[in-house]
């Protein structure tokens, strides 16, 4: 079995400002797992564990994806929920372009087995997830600076294999699918 989600990746200047964001929460009490800048994405779906012969299948179908690029904004840091952290991430700010997206993959991989999702789309990148919830996390992402991450064109999405390992999840682009 492969565990594999549609993602969009970002790039590399936006990452960097997202590692001294969370540089700043690795000063916060409690206990946090801060995702490594190289794997910080979109998810557009999570699929789970997959059996490898589905991944061709996948692929065919997300070939049917239509969208033109577009531009999309990481906002910058924020707990959700606010008051009891479970994860802190950047709102993601298009003008409905990964939502359309996120809908037409669900669409197209519902034929394969996949659930639809019910709720709806969120586009958000994941900083680092709650462990161990303190208030001093909330009060270092508040006093981050209150600009955005970066603005950056997408002109893909991808069909990552996610290896999860004691240090963190590794991830491999197994497809790549042109917007």
């Amino acid at each position: 079995m492969v565990r594999t989600f549609v993602a969009i990746d970002l790039p590399e200047a936006i990452r960097e400002r997202a590692r001294a964001s969370q540089a700043a929460l690795a000063r916060a009490e409690g206990r946090l797992a801060i995702v490594d800048p190289a794997n910080l994405h979109v998810t557009v779906k999570f699929l789970g564990e997959v059996d490898p012969a589905q991944i061709g299948p996948i692929g065919e179908a997300l070939g049917a994806v239509t969208a033109d690029p577009f531009d999309l904004t990481v906002g910058r840091a924020a707990c959700n929920p606010p008051r009891r952290a479970r994860v802190i991430w950047c709102d993601v700010i298009d003008a409905g372009e990964s939502a359309a997206i996120a809908r037409q993959v669900d669409d197209l991989l519902s034929p394969l087995g996949f659930s639809r999702e019910n709720r709806p789309f969120r586009p958000h990148v994941t900083l680092a997830r709650v462990k161990e919830f303190h208030p001093s996390q909330c009060r270092e992402v508040a006093s981050l600076p209150p600009e955005p991450l970066g603005r950056c064109r997408v002109a893909s999405i991808k069909l990552k294999k996610s290896t999860l390992t004691h240090r963190g999840s590794i991830y491999e682009d197994l497809l790549e699918v042109p917007l």
